[in-house]
């Protein structure tokens, strides 16, 4: 079974600990990027995972591509050009203060590439599931149409399409994403977001649900996303639900909706002290992916999917580096973080 992820991998710079940005004359380096995220996390799960994109050809787009192949990703199908390595500066939040995101990707060679630059029906060959995220068509207007390209190759091979909606908005505005998204739409298969992405991309409010005073209505998620199946066809549709308590502890869980069954599944809540939560969305979606792939229930998909993001909030980094054994630990234990001797 094989799983392939399309997007941009970005060079993480990020303040030492949780220091401010430049308070210290130093920055930690590391690779990410949500399509990466996934595609990492499924290898380390033990799954054949392909990530595609297109980097600058030198050593800083070689390196980015190394960080990757040390977990097993297959990066064959990465082509390399003009433009520039993208980046993103992080100030990690602590208590009330909130963590801050800077982005600096403008010209970056996955925004610069060109349709004619992917043979999809080449890149889709023996693969069985194509993932891809809502930050992608945000790039450019090419890369919409790259994103296009895929899915309508990948549903014309038979592939399972997901996609994130991973709405950003540093990179574009509702109104932007919603025109460029909704077309897309009916080309994918499983659905993941959150209430902002589900507001903010399709127009589908979840009701009676304030996520900052930590007051989430479940029927209101259960709403939406018959709403989103009801729009668009998904055959899932999957929610987390983040309770924001402050920077350091969230309540984190998350819903699927299966559109055959009619029927919505919620796993249990964490209570998390956070170390690191870039990347959480993303730890949670190759959880669902792996699940589902593996052919859980939908209760234990959701399950496993929630545990394997609660544990890569407690990890620096972007990548997700929990094996399939971790997460079962958790789920067995509970979370209650007793040494494992």
């Amino acid at each position: 079974m094989k799983v392939i992820t399309f997007g941009e991998i970005l060079l993480r710079l990020a303040a030492p600990g949780y220091t401010k940005l430049f308070q210290k004359d130093s920055l930690d380096s590391t690779f990410c990027g949500s399509e990466a995220n996934v595609a990492v996390s499924l290898s380390i799960f033990g799954m054949d995972s392909s990530f595609v994109t297109k980097l600058p050809d030198n050593d800083v787009g070689y390196a980015a591509v190394n960080s990757m192949r040390y977990f097993g990703v297959d990066t064959s199908k990465i082509i390399y050009g003009n433009g520039r390595m993208g980046l993103y500066y992080l100030e990690k939040g602590a208590s009330q203060r909130s963590s801050k995101v800077i982005y600096d990707r403008e010209y970056s060679a996955i925004s610069l590439a060109k349709r004619e630059n992917f043979d999809w029906d080449k890149i889709f060959d023996g693969a069985d599931w194509f993932h891809w995220t809502g930050i992608n068509p945000a790039l450019s207007d090419e890369l919409a149409l790259i994103c296009e390209d895929a899915c309508k190759a990948a549903k014309g091979m038979g592939l399972t399409v997901s996609c994130d909606l991973n709405y950003r908005g540093k990179l574009w505005s509702p109104k932007k994403a919603r025109t460029v998204m909704e077309p897309f739409m009916k080309y994918v298969d499983i659905c993941i977001c959150n209430e902002e992405d589900a507001e903010k991309v399709l127009g589908i409010k979840a009701p009676d649900t304030d996520v900052e005073s930590g007051e989430l209505n479940n029927a209101g998620y259960v709403h939406t996303a018959e709403m989103i199946h009801s729009q668009y066809g998904c055959k899932f549709v999957a929610i987390t639900l983040r309770k924001s308590f402050s920077a350091s502890r969230n309540g984190w869980n998350a819903m699927l909706y299966d559109a055959e069954a009619l029927e919505s599944y919620f796993s249990r809540e964490y209570n998390i002290q956070i170390v690191d939560r870039v990347g959480g969305g993303d730890s949670f979606a190759a959880g669902l992916i792996y699940a589902m792939m593996q052919k859980m229930e939908c209760q234990d998909a959701i399950d496993f999917a929630t545990a394997a993001s609660c544990l890569k909030h407690t990890i620096e980094g972007d990548y997700n580096r929990t094996t399939v054994q971790d997460v079962q630990a958790l789920l067995r234990s509970g979370g209650n973080g007793r040494v494992q001797r």
